[in-house]
């Protein structure tokens, strides 16, 4: 008689916690009948055989059930913050893929750039741009409306039509890299892979659907969508500078803004870094979260002091990127082309660092040579590439104290990606800016700070994980 009435009562009780976990706005009586098995005995029914997770299910051929963290009879408590096992586990993943393909358009970009090939699409097409010309009459019309272009006026006005297809196909895969890229995490498609049953490829707007993702990452998946997009229209905004009339009339060399150059950089670069801090946060979030004593090792004054030395070194190597930008769009690597001297000494001469032509008032003489001069913008390049190279040969050393095996090896390699990107630096002005050097010289520095996110990665304190432990300790 004992066990008919305990298999009804667990029944009854998992009943009544899968539906109050399904509707959580319906009231349900958690009272016990005349007849139930509690009743009797007033000792809520534990089951130790389930784990207390926020995500348990049993799936049936047409049903899922998810059960409640404590399967008794007594009332459900309020649900907490959902923690990381309700993040799926694509998402890291996800978001290391959209890193590398963000990588590659920069480093697509930057060959753009050197190849002189930015401004052979004087049209900015989303939907009809993604093809490009095919038959005979469709080149001949992009070249004829490329020939009246101030680059195809007064750089290119003796090229042929097989030379024009070079450059375009430069620009069009640049631009179409970005279109795969804003189609792959915006829109609203889904790829399942059969062999496991997990969605490998899920976009941004499935995830904020499907899933109650921790507060912090629906904000920083939108902001990720909406930065690819922004992308798009900074990139046609960058090179509409490039195509203005105003070029010819002025006879001066057809271009972009270095401003807008920067500007669009800059925002590839947060872009990159946007998605992959997010995705090591996460990952490591995720093997973290049953290893709660490593909190306490992450918790020493020497982890601390380091982990403010990696931001240090991160925002200064975010930094000299940004002013490399800036002489990537002055062609300032054609100038003093010798290292470390800059003419006669390690400074260049004042009237060339700070030159009067530049200045439209009183007051913006120093900032406008710093954005507008070659010649101050290598200088402050320079400056700021030794600057930062220092820091980081330091990492190494401060690292020895670190308990992570992992962290020292990363500052090890931090440092090595470091003189790496020197080398490739001092290499690329003494020989004048060769495609090849440069292109490496570009993707060093986007390495470099993947080296320095890896490592402040390592070093990361999981803030869900200690709110896992204080609601365990409660």
């Amino acid at each position: 008689m004992l066990a008919p009435a305990l298999t009804r009562a667990v029944c009854r009780s998992l009943r009544a916690d899968a539906q109050a976990a399904r509707f959580p706005h319906r009231a349900f009586s958690s009272a016990p009948s005349k007849h139930s098995f509690a009743r009797q005995t007033p000792r809520p029914i534990n089951l130790p055989f389930f784990t207390p997770s926020s995500r348990t299910s049993f799936f049936f051929p047409s049903h899922t059930y998810k059960f409640p963290r404590s399967l008794s009879t007594a009332a459900p408590k309020a649900k907490a913050d959902p923690v990381y096992d309700d993040i799926p586990r694509s998402l890291p993943y996800w978001l290391y893929g959209c890193s590398a393909v963000v990588f590659g358009i920069v480093v697509i970009g930057g060959l753009t750039r050197l190849t002189e090939s930015g401004l052979s699409i004087v049209e900015w097409n989303p939907i009809t741009g993604i093809l490009p010309p095919i038959t005979k009459a469709d080149w001949d019309l992009e070249w004829e409306k490329y020939r009246v272009s101030p680059e195809g006026i007064m750089m290119n006005a003796n090229i042929n039509i097989d030379e024009f297809k070079k450059i375009f196909y430069m620009e069009w895969g640049h631009r179409l890299a970005g279109r795969a890229l804003g189609m792959g995490c915006v829109y609203s498609w889904i790829m399942e892979a059969k062999l496991t049953g997990r969605r490998f490829v899920i976009p941004t707007i499935y995830y904020l659907a499907r899933y109650k993702l921790p507060r912090p990452l629906p904000m920083k998946l939108l902001l990720i969508g909406l930065g690819i997009g922004f992308q798009g229209v900074l990139g046609w905004w960058m090179v509409k500078s490039g195509l203005d009339e105003q070029i010819i009339k002025d006879n001066s060399v057809p271009r972009v803004s270095q401003y807008r150059l920067a500007a669009h950089y800059t925002a590839a670069v947060a872009l990159y870094v946007g998605m992959l801090s997010t995705a090591i946060g996460i990952h490591r979030d995720m093997k973290l979260a049953k290893n709660p004593a490593i909190i306490q090792a992450l918790n020493k004054p020497a982890v601390k002091k380091f982990r403010g030395l990696v931001h240090l070194s991160g925002m200064m190597v975010f930094l000299t990127a940004v002013t490399g930008a800036f002489v990537a769009g002055l062609d300032a690597g054609l100038i003093y082309n010798e290292f470390p001297y800059m003419g006669e000494g390690f400074v260049p001469p004042t009237e060339d660092l700070y030159d009067q032509r530049y200045a439209k008032s009183g007051s913006d003489k120093i900032w406008r040579n710093m954005l507008e001069n070659p010649v101050t913008a290598q200088f402050d390049h320079r400056v700021l590439a030794t600057t930062t190279f220092t820091i980081l040969c330091t990492l190494p050393f401060a690292a020895r104290r670190l308990p992570f095996k992992s962290s020292r090896r990363l500052a090890g390699l931090a440092t090595a990606a470091a003189v790496t990107q020197v080398s490739l630096g001092i290499s690329t002005l003494l020989y004048l800016v060769p495609i090849p050097l440069a292109s490496m010289h570009q993707a060093g520095s986007v390495l470099l700070l993947t080296a320095i996110l890896a490592l402040g990665g390592s070093l990361r304190k999981p803030s869900k994980m200690m709110k896992m432990m204080r609601v365990a300790k409660r």
